[in-house]
């Protein structure tokens, strides 16, 4: 059974004329006719009586009306969506992000892809790098924004911009007094460990070692909790440059050694787009260019 078999049969079933029914479908009366008829074939019995001006469904004919005006509706929607999908009338886009990226340095490129496809259905899904990284390999996101120090061979990445880890602590702290603050600085210092905080990643990578001499007091995959007791004075934290601060908590760039970090649009390499997602992918390569530009221009400065 073939699509344009079932459009010529709707066409007849309303016309109840050849003529009528042929020209509505834009072919020749011997086109639709010879149609009608294998589909006939294929059916076991007649759909139409036909007669000289005007022809009727057959009993057979009216049974499967029905099943076939439901055909035409779902392929018309088919059609439908597969045009709203191409046009970005209709997008959807599942974007992971890690946990521990603030919004401030993305939240323009996310609210330019919004105004741009105002149906958007975004789906944002929060979690550490390396799980992002297994869920963008298994096909369950389409995108994520990650910081880690490498990747899989089969992931493609692409720079963004670049931020400092710097010392959190309340307003009242000794590191205050103080411009930046070494690394050295924090030894005996009371302590709150973020679980998701993948900087002792990259002071391993650059042989620095771990802050075993620190009096870790507090342990949590939260970061609004871990902030909370950072407000509150019960201990400091190292964070992230760019990442959003409850009021009361004051920071300071980390140095011997300054530890950064590369946040990067994550793909899976060789992967095709949906039409959101090469939206998203454009956006977000005019956004690196022009952070690593600045950031260059700060560097040489």
């Amino acid at each position: 059974m073939e699509m344009h078999q079932v459009r010529y049969f709707l066409a007849l079933s309303e016309t109840l004329n050849f003529t009528r029914a042929a020209e509505r479908c834009n072919v020749a009366q011997p086109t639709l006719t010879a149609a009608i008829k294998n589909l006939e074939q294929e059916l076991g019995g007649p759909l139409f009586h036909r007669e000289r001006s005007r022809s009727h469904l057959t009993e057979l004919g009216r049974l499967v009306l029905p099943h076939f005006e439901r055909i035409d509706t779902s392929t018309e929607a088919v059609r439908a969506d597969a045009t709203d999908f191409t046009s970005l009338a209709k997008a959807s886009l599942r974007l992971g992000v890690m946990c521990t990226i603030g919004p401030s340095q993305l939240i323009g490129l996310i609210r330019r892809l919004s105004a741009e496809i105002p149906a958007l259905d975004l789906n944002l899904t929060e979690a550490p790098g390396d799980a992002l990284v297994e869920l963008l390999m298994a096909g369950e996101l389409d995108i994520a924004f990650v910081g880690l120090p490498h990747y899989p061979e089969r992931l493609d990445a692409q720079p963004l911009y670049t931020e400092r880890y710097v010392i959190a602590f309340a307003h009242d702290h000794r590191f205050e007094a103080m411009n930046v603050v070494p690394f050295g600085e924090l030894k005996d210092e009371a302590y709150l460990s973020r679980v998701n905080c993948e900087h002792p990643q990259h002071l391993d990578r650059l042989g620095v070692p771990r802050l075993a001499d620190t009096n870790i007091r507090f342990q949590s995959e939260r970061e609004d909790w871990i902030q909370a007791m950072i407000s509150a004075g019960m201990g400091s934290a190292v964070i992230p440059e760019f990442m959003a601060l409850l009021p009361g908590i004051a920071t300071r760039i980390l140095i011997d050694p300054e530890v950064s970090r590369t946040i990067s649009l994550v793909t899976v390499a060789g992967r095709r787009f949906s039409p959101a997602a090469q939206l998203f992918v454009r956006h977000a390569q005019r956004l690196g260019t022009v952070q690593h530009t600045d950031g260059a221009a700060s560097s040489a400065g």
